[in-house]
């Protein structure tokens, strides 16, 4: 009797909670996504309203019944919006809650909405209209995180930094120059939206359950009314298909890095040791217990969130790896994870945009620390090449005895006298002292793409006529 009593427990035990009805309760926490995807409901009345505007171009459909349909998914909409549509779990998705409410608001004519497509292509539109609008919302994030940038290397094209290398100081560079690196790196991230979108700019619904229909539809017809290129080509591989969401998250993920490698510089810089910038209290926090501190909270919160998107991106792919064609119910598992990349780089880009425009740059503490660590050295090996008719790898020995030299004397190398420099070699006359100050150095690195304030505010010009 005990023994029974323990099985019949243990058995209860599995179905208890929330699932105190059984394998039917199970089955419908398992299988229902209105609980997310629920946030495609405009997408979703958007591409109904498309496909029965076609079908009744077509003839496939009468008029009446199509503008019952458009009028009775206006309606929907209006309640979605408006928060009095009553979501249910019972009908899985919201493509089925969106199909019951139509049928409760006009009836039979509900009925034909759904001729010549299936949930399968349905929902292949749906995400791929949502991910397209959000990539559009991330252009627009780069590019004012772009002009964010922008306006800081104008102000500072001028202001001298360390540059650093391992983070040990290397040569010395200008805040702007260091502002437009940023620009690059971001200005890829929006080259690769742009791509992107134009990539997935192709209309699936038309491709039904996985071979296409009897039908005469025109699927040109549907993807143009939706903003879309052309249609997709293949019937099987446009229910299969979640490259576009894969991309995304791709994408999303990349971007994510960079804002986290900024992050990581607004955390070291703002720290009392370097004191190159000040947080404005808007992306600040205190501490609880040393009335002192001011933490660059906003900035770790970006740099964690590349950890969550990241990821989301393995998540799908993992999901994805192992599907046969054409379509499995595996890939419901692929929107919550483009939901929250999404929520979280559109925050992650707002936050940093607003760090950047706030941030107070401390130009003294740059400056100073700009010409530690014997950063101009390159220039005296550069000069001895160009001057005194070295070869490189000579000059680099001399400028390695200065800077021991310089480092036993406890000074830098602009400090050391000329006799001291001929020392070490006779070549060397009082002209080397105009290219060892951090102004001179900077000023000297004419290369296209190099830190001279000059070159600096062309790329400046070049940028700004493409944001």
């Amino acid at each position: 009797m005990a023994d029974g009593s323990s099985e019949t427990k243990s058995s209860n035990q599995m179905w208890g909670g929330r699932f105190a009805s059984g394998p039917d309760a199970i089955m419908e926490e398992i299988n229902a996504s209105i609980g997310f995807d629920k946030k495609l409901y405009a997408q979703d009345i958007r591409g109904s309203i498309a496909h029965a505007t076609m079908l009744a171009h077509q003839g496939i459909i009468s008029v009446e019944d199509k503008d019952k349909i458009v009028h009775g998914l206006d309606t929907i909409l209006s309640e979605i919006e408006s928060g009095v549509f009553e979501f249910s779990r019972r009908l899985e998705d919201i493509h089925m809650n969106v199909e019951a409410r139509l049928a409760a608001l006009i009836g039979p004519a509900a009925g034909r909405l759904h001729t010549a497509r299936s949930r399968n292509d349905q929902v292949a539109l749906d995400f791929r209209l949502w991910v397209k609008e959000e990539l559009q919302r991330t252009e627009r994030a780069l590019t004012a995180l772009i002009g964010a940038f922008l306006d800081r290397a104008e102000e500072h094209a001028d202001t001298v930094m360390p540059g650093f290398t391992h983070l040990q100081t290397a040569q010395p560079v200008t805040f702007g120059h260091h502002c437009m690196a940023y620009v690059e790196m971001f200005g890829r991230d929006r080259s690769r939206v742009r791509h992107a979108i134009e990539h997935m700019d192709e209309s699936p619904i038309g491709a039904a359950a996985l071979a296409g229909t009897g039908f005469p539809i025109d699927r040109h017809m549907t993807a143009k009314a939706l903003g879309f290129r052309e249609p997709t080509r293949n019937s099987i591989d446009t229910v299969s298909d979640r490259d576009f969401a894969l991309e995304f998250l791709s994408i999303a993920s990349i971007a994510a890095t960079h804002l986290s490698r900024l992050a990581e510089e607004i955390v070291i810089w703002s720290t009392p040791q370097f004191g190159f910038i000040r947080l404005s209290d808007a992306f600040s926090t205190g501490s609880s217990i040393m009335p002192q501190k001011k933490n660059p909270d906003a900035a770790e919160l970006v740099r964690a969130k590349t950890g969550r998107i990241n990821g989301s991106l393995i998540a799908l792919l993992t999901v994805m790896k192992g599907l046969p064609l054409a379509y499995s119910k595996d890939m419901q598992e692929d929107k919550e994870q483009v939901f929250d990349a999404a929520e979280s780089l559109e925050l992650a880009l707002a936050a940093m945009t607003g760090m950047v425009r706030d941030m107070t740059v401390r130009a003294d503490r740059m400056k100073a620390a700009a010409g530690s660590g014997y950063s101009t050295a390159t220039d005296l090996a550069d000069w001895l090449v160009r001057e005194a008719g070295l070869p490189f790898r000579d000059a680099h020995h001399v400028t390695g005895r200065a800077v021991a030299l310089a480092e036993q004397k406890g000074c830098d190398l602009a400090d050391l006298s000329l006799a001291d420099l001929r020392a070490i070699n006779p070549a060397i006359t009082d002209k080397v002292f105009d290219v060892l100050t951090v102004e001179a150095s900077v000023a000297s690195r004419t290369s296209f793409g190099g830190t001279a304030p000059a070159e600096v505010r062309k790329q400046i010009a070049w940028w700004r006529a493409r944001n």
